[in-house]
Formats: C-alpha cells, structure tokens, sequence
C-alpha cells in the first residue's frame, strides 16, 4: 500500500523542483511532478517564509517562482573585467589614414582605401576616443574632417604627432598596405590649413553635410 507524502515531503518536492529548474516555474508546471492534489500553494508559502532572511530567497516573477542569491549579497557576485576591445582591419587602416593624412573627409579616406567606408568604423574610432571631429573644409558640401585625438597618442605612447613611425615602417607593419597618395605623410601639428574651418560641431551636424559633400562627389 503506497502512502500519500505529506505536507513536508511535497515542501521538499517543491524545494528540489526549484532548485533544479533551468527557470522560474509556475505552479501548474511544479503540480504536474506532484501527486494529485498536492497543496503547491501551501508547500511554496512555506519554503518562501523559510528562506526569508538568508542568503538564497525564493520569489516570484511573472507568476513564476525561482531561488535566487539575497540582493544585498548580490555584491559578492560581481566580477569586473576589463575586456579588451580590438580593432578590425579596416578600423585599423582608417585610423592609421586618419593619423598620417590629418585633417581628412570620409570621402578622402574612401579614397585611399579604395573601398567605401562603413559608418560603424568612424562611429568606434570616435567612440573609443581615437579620433575626433575636427572642423568643415571650405570647400563645396563643407564635409566634416576627421583628426586623432588624444587618447590615440596616449595608446600608442607617443608623445606627439611628431613621433609617429614612418610610412615605410608602417607599411612595413601591415598596417598602410594601400594605395597612398601625394603627401601622404607624418603631419605637422603646427602647419596652418587654409581650407579647414575650426568651428565647433553641433551634436548630430556631421551628417548631412557627408551627403551633400559624396553627391557633389558623383557629379
């Protein structure tokens, strides 16, 4: 003659459902592993009251209970890392263009790259603080130029613009392995450019003007 568990063995059936679920679980999925008209309701209001107050609590989200580790001990979880962005081919080309042909336009990195230009390249360069936006040319379209920015120097220890490897040595590095065009070559940060407008960007302004600057491009 089989015995129905009692009220304590099914809190224990519960206890172990829980703790094994790969999710939260309603009562209806922990009642289908349970002897018919077992008291789910009864068994989970226990097991809650009983973990009240220590390391692991039971709740319920979205009508489904789980265990999970007590927030204020939440802390002891946390594992910071640092984790290493790296650059991808044509992010390292760009900014190697960028560094050696500054100030220059989209279209003008295009150029030497001989390939379009993805806006998510720019978009991480400026967002990991490699390049900035310098200012407009003063030319038709008035496009956006692009320089490094400090955080680039910073990375690559240099000191200055000044010391920046030769073009040779970076070709040499795979890392100019294009087609370079006239004066292409180490930039002089006290060299005045007559066509480069220095005024400040509003937020959101370099992009239009990139349309404009390729459309005038293509006639």
């Amino acid at each position: 003659m089989q015995f129905a568990p009692d009220h304590l063995e099914i809190e224990r059936r519960v206890e172990a459902l829980l703790f094994a679920a790969a999710g939260p679980l309603s009562a209806a999925e922990i009642a289908r592993r349970l002897p018919e008209g077992a008291d789910v309701g009864g068994a989970i209001s226990a097991l809650r009251e009983r973990y009240e107050g220590r390391g692991v609590e039971l709740e319920c989200v979205a009508d489904r209970w789980r265990f999970r580790t007590a927030a204020d001990l939440s802390f002891m979880m946390t594992e910071e890392r640092e984790e290493p962005r790296r650059l991808s081919k044509a992010a390292l080309e760009t900014l190697a263009i960028i560094a050696y042909h500054q100030p220059c336009t989209r279209a003008e990195i295009e150029s030497v790259r001989g390939v379009s230009l993805s806006k998510g390249t720019l978009d991480l360069l400026l967002e990991m603080g490699f390049v900035r936006l310098k200012g407009r040319r003063r030319t038709p379209g008035r496009p956006v130029t692009y320089a490094t920015a400090d955080k680039f120097l910073e990375h690559f220890s240099l000191s200055s613009l000044y010391d920046l490897p030769g073009v040779q040595e970076m070709k040499a590095a795979g890392l100019l392995d294009l087609s370079i065009p006239v004066g292409f070559e180490v930039p002089d940060p006290s060299r005045a450019t007559d066509d480069e407008d220095d005024a400040p960007l509003l937020a959101g302004e370099e992009d239009s003007p990139e349309f404009a600057q390729d459309f005038v491009a293509e006639d």
